[in-house]
């Protein structure tokens, strides 16, 4: 009996530990599952949103590779699919640095122009000095004559081309700072164009998430220092992944279009409006207290559902209708950037498991 009571607790221990080990490894899949889609979280963040590289189509698509990440089960999928996006992240990484060396030249061109204008301004006057001075001496030789009426006239020739020396070179002059005028003009608003590209998002022309950081970032500080409280809410269109798989990413995008137009009507000027990613969205609320957050997040969340949408370039003219979860949260005195957008993204995802459509907050 005492045999078998050992074999019995051997063969137990063994499905134990073989237990562990398979929970474990499920675990290092987890964690794995979760690196790889922070990781192509952070390339998306990574690349800027630029028409010309198609930047929009490029985050469309690591996003999908993310939902193929967590979907797919079979392995030879998820390998094919990522040898195949791993090209083209390669392609567009390298497009992006290219787009930005040439615009990096550009700059560098202009500049050059700018530099070689002042370098022949700086001869032109040196000239000008010369001439001047050659017609300085011949009045010191026209002193040395004796004939009183040749003197004068002499005098009135020589001043006479003085004159036409100075005008010729003010005329050449304003013409040369004209010119240099438009450069400036031209340089000074090709760098506001980039800035002003930097910071929005190419399909919508709200902030793209680079401002969001940027804008929250400030927030948090001045929060740590004075009372600058401020709401947030985190928007997600529900199941837009449908909408994409049913209409097309053409229509998909005339409904992001639409969800911020709606958005736009349910806020304030002092408002911050912005495209965290894909189809999700946020809006910080200034001075807006969370119990006023969460009125204008349900007048969003109802208007966006109460409307219908003509597609006037589907077969069958269908109407669309899109809902919209919305987390909420407020800044507290403690907060960081990470904690404050954390719990508002806690609460979406309550939001998104409670049946989609409605909003939560962090104290719901």
């Amino acid at each position: 009996m005492m045999l078998k009571f050992k074999k019995k607790d051997h063969q137990q221990i063994e499905t134990e530990d073989l237990a562990a080990k398979l929970s474990e490894s499920n675990r290092k899949k987890d964690y794995f599952l979760l690196s790889i889609q922070a990781l192509l979280q952070l390339i998306k963040e990574f690349a800027l949103d630029l028409k010309e590289i198609d930047s929009d189509g490029f985050k469309k698509d690591l996003s999908r590779l993310s939902e193929k990440f967590a979907s797919e089960k079979k392995l030879k999928k998820i390998q094919s699919r990522f040898e195949k996006e791993e090209k083209a992240i390669d392609s567009f990484i390298d497009l992006q640095k290219k787009y930005l060396v040439d615009r990096e030249n550009e700059f560098k061109d202009i500049i050059d122009i700018l530099s070689r204008a002042m370098v022949t301004l700086d001869t032109e006057n040196q000239e000008y000095n010369q001439k001047i001075l050659k017609q300085s001496e011949k009045i010191v030789e026209i002193t040395h004559l004796d004939d009183i009426k040749k003197l004068k006239l002499a005098l009135i020739q020589e001043i006479e081309q003085i004159r036409e020396t100075v005008k010729e070179k003010q005329s050449h002059d304003h013409t040369k700072l004209e010119i240099l005028s438009n450069q400036v003009s031209n340089l000074s608003m090709e760098l506001e164009k980039a800035r002003t590209e930097s910071l929005t998002d190419g399909l919508t022309g709200i902030y793209n998430r680079k401002a969001f950081d940027s804008r929250i970032s400030s927030l948090v500080e001045r929060n740590t220092v004075s009372n600058a409280s401020f709401s947030l809410l985190m928007l997600d269109i529900d199941d837009f992944k449908k909408v994409n798989d049913v209409y097309g990413h053409h229509t998909g995008d005339r409904v992001i279009l639409a969800i911020i137009n709606k958005c736009r009507q349910s806020i304030r000027g002092e408002d911050f409006l912005a495209r965290y990613g894909g189809d999700e969205f946020v809006i910080i609320l200034p001075g807006a207290s969370l119990k006023n957050a969460l009125k204008r997040a349900q007048h969003i969340c109802q208007s966006i559902a109460s409307t219908r949408y003509y597609l006037d370039d589907v077969a069958g003219n269908p109407t669309l209708s899109v809902t919209v979860s919305i987390g909420v949260c407020s800044i507290e005195k403690t907060d960081t950037v990470s904690t404050v957008t954390q719990r508002a993204d806690k609460a979406l995802y309550a939001a998104k498991q409670n049946g989609k459509n409605c909003i939560f907050s962090e104290k719901t």
